[in-house]
């Protein structure tokens, strides 16, 4: 049973939309949304002993770059090269059809080699609808009936078969080792209607929808949290109460419905401006910005900022909603929304997440967040 988070180091992805160990996920986005630097990032850092990573179709620059950049990483558990625990299928786009179709089942045979020898695995296929399009090439040419877009009748079967061999066993040797595959998906133009797409949703329990709007934004990871969910949440909970907080799974549920409130605001702010909106929905307009801007954008190549723990996750989010209460409470007192929206203390949360020492700097900031919605509750008494 999945019961236990793959923690990947990416808070859109361990604080919103959680993968199991021995589950199953699709990044499906169109090209350069960050399909390739986000399965990069969970190669990186997802907290599994074996990473196989097969490049099938792609271009060979994208390969010829993971080449050079894994050998100079640290494992963050051992300090030694990263390379000593990845192992790359390079089948890039010049290479043969039957090639890049054998790619994947070759990835996902070494996944389960080193599974059964009781290690936990991930497994990045990037992409398989590059290794959709090698079956349907082959399919033509062995003159088999097409299916929807020309794409072989078995698809949906082929698709399926690949992502049930993911799963979390215990071993003849009594110990216990998983494969966890995250699928990217390339739909042409970005429609996800296409059939890759929808039959690949039909199998897996996590959509990570990238979107193409927000990385034009630089808001990366550009995940849209609106379109993506997670099916493991639930199964997920008991660990969360256990390891981070029981109250981690509430707040997260307040950020979700803060950025859904968000959501709906958008088209009033759109036409009128955010000044037309009631106090209360300013707030919320504001809290929204900061989780996404502060929990929700990461930047990749910041050494600090590159990782987040799940306890300094759950610190950031519970920051942000401390405002956003404060904030609320301190309206109801009667304090002006200007001297609520310009507290300095706000600014500082956004700096916090590069820090080493983010607990200390948290504490700090948090401390001098109490002291200004003091004063300003004092000033209106």
């Amino acid at each position: 049973m999945p019961n236990i988070p793959l923690i990947t180091g990416q808070r859109i992805l361990d604080g919103l939309f959680p993968l199991a160990k021995g589950g199953t996920a699709a990044i499906p986005g169109p090209f350069g949304s960050g399909k390739t630097v986000t399965q990069q990032q969970l190669a990186k850092w997802s907290d599994t002993e074996i990473v196989v990573y097969i490049g099938c179709g792609e271009r060979g620059n994208e390969m010829a770059d993971v080449l050079n950049e894994f050998p100079e990483l640290a494992d963050p558990k051992t300090g030694k090269p990263l390379m000593e625990r990845t192992i790359l299928i390079a089948n890039t786009s010049n290479m043969p059809v039957a090639a890049r179709e054998a790619s994947v089942y070759t990835g996902m045979a070494i996944a389960e080699y080193y599974r059964d020898m009781g290690y936990d695995v991930s497994l990045m296929a990037d992409s398989t609808s590059r290794w959709a399009e090698a079956m349907r090439e082959i399919s033509s040419r062995l003159e088999e009936m097409p299916g929807e877009e020309g794409y072989p009748a078995y698809l949906s079967a082929r698709l399926s078969e690949f992502y049930e061999r993911a799963g979390r066993v215990d071993t003849l040797s009594g110990l216990t080792g998983s494969v966890t595959v995250i699928g990217a998906v390339s739909p042409p133009g970005g429609d996800f209607s296409e059939p890759v797409t929808q039959n690949t949703l039909r199998i897996v329990k996590i959509f990570w929808a990238l979107d193409s709007k927000l990385s034009q934004k630089r808001h990366f990871p550009s995940i849209n949290w609106l379109e993506s969910y997670s099916l493991y949440t639930d199964l997920l909970s008991d660990w969360y109460n256990e390891h981070v907080s029981p109250e981690w799974l509430h707040l997260r549920g307040g950020a979700m419905e803060i950025l859904q409130k968000e959501s709906e605001l958008q088209e009033i702010v759109q036409l009128v401006g955010s000044d037309a909106l009631p106090e209360d929905q300013q707030v919320t307009m504001e809290v929204a910005r900061m989780l996404r801007e502060i929990f929700l954008q990461q930047n990749a190549f910041h050494p600090v900022d590159t990782f987040c723990t799940m306890d300094h996750q759950y610190r950031l989010v519970k920051a942000i909603l401390k405002y956003s209460d404060m904030a609320n409470n301190a309206l109801e007192s009667g304090v002006l929304l200007e001297d609520i929206l310009s507290v300095k203390s706000k600014d500082d949360l956004s700096k916090v997440k590069f820090e080493k020492e983010l607990d200390k700097e948290l504490d700090k900031v948090l401390a001098t967040m109490d002291e200004e919605f003091e004063t300003m509750r004092e000033a209106v008494k």
